[in-house]
């Protein structure tokens, strides 16, 4: 079992050591108004719940599948604690959610991506406990769910693998953003141009680095995926990932 994920650890480890900014961009603790922090808690718990009974369901079915959800775990630790600086003194990050939501769906990833934000949260003062419901939606919610359901249709579509998973992983890195952008539009409208200006703004802010980075994770996602073809092809076939072959 330690040869299956050799290749993959190594990667993931490299990711754990580059060198970060000290900047960060999950919304920062403490940074929205007390009922906003509150109303994207109270949104996000019903996911978390069904996520929970998600993984059981899963564990039961196929115990051999708790160390592939560790490795997506680790993968999404990785990517987004890596803080890439963007214009006005903020940061962007890939958010590494696509790949585990291809493999589980996107109700687990609620989960990991919860645990993955609390640990970020607590070790690296990346994100915040209070706005924890907030970064919980937008990255493990939202991401998770675009990448998932266009992973499906480009897959209905009869579109490659190899672009599938890349535009799954890049879309669900673009949405994530734009969600927070919403977030944050939410609770800090222009005073002027109300929520739409303030929109416009906290999306242009990231949009320069958010791009390019996003590109980069559904590349990054596709290369993973494949190396976990070669060394787990029987975990894939068992969650209908890829087909057995005749």
């Amino acid at each position: 079992m330690k040869k299956k994920y050799q290749v993959a650890l190594g990667i993931f480890l490299a990711l754990m050591f580059m060198p970060k900014s000290a900047f960060a961009m999950h919304i920062m603790e403490g940074f929205l108004p007390p009922l906003w922090s509150i109303s994207w808690g109270a949104v996000s718990l019903p996911f978390i719940i069904v996520g929970l009974f998600s993984i059981k369901k899963k564990i039961e079915i196929n115990p051999r599948i708790k160390m592939l959800m560790a490795m997506a775990g680790a993968f999404t630790f990785a990517l987004s604690a890596l803080k890439i600086p963007s214009v006005t003194g903020s940061c962007s990050h890939p958010t590494g959610i696509g790949l585990g939501a291809i493999l589980f769906g996107p109700t687990v990833m609620v989960v990991i991506g919860l645990i993955v934000l609390i640990f970020q949260a607590l070790l690296l003062a990346h994100g915040g406990i209070t706005t924890l419901g907030a970064n919980t939606f937008s990255m493990a919610i939202v991401g998770a769910l675009v990448s998932y359901f266009s992973y499906k249709m480009l897959k209905k579509m009869k579109v490659s693998q190899s672009v599938s998973i890349f535009a799954a992983a890049a879309l669900g890195d673009i949405m994530t953003y734009v969600t927070t952008s919403f977030q944050l539009a939410m609770a800090f409208p222009d005073k002027t141009g109300g929520f739409i200006a303030s929109l416009m703004k906290f999306m242009g802010i990231f949009a320069v680095t958010q791009i390019p980075l996003a590109i980069s994770e559904g590349i990054l996602t596709v290369i993973v995926f494949n190396l976990l073809t070669a060394y787990s092809k029987d975990e894939l076939i068992d969650l209908n990932v890829i087909a057995q072959e005749a």
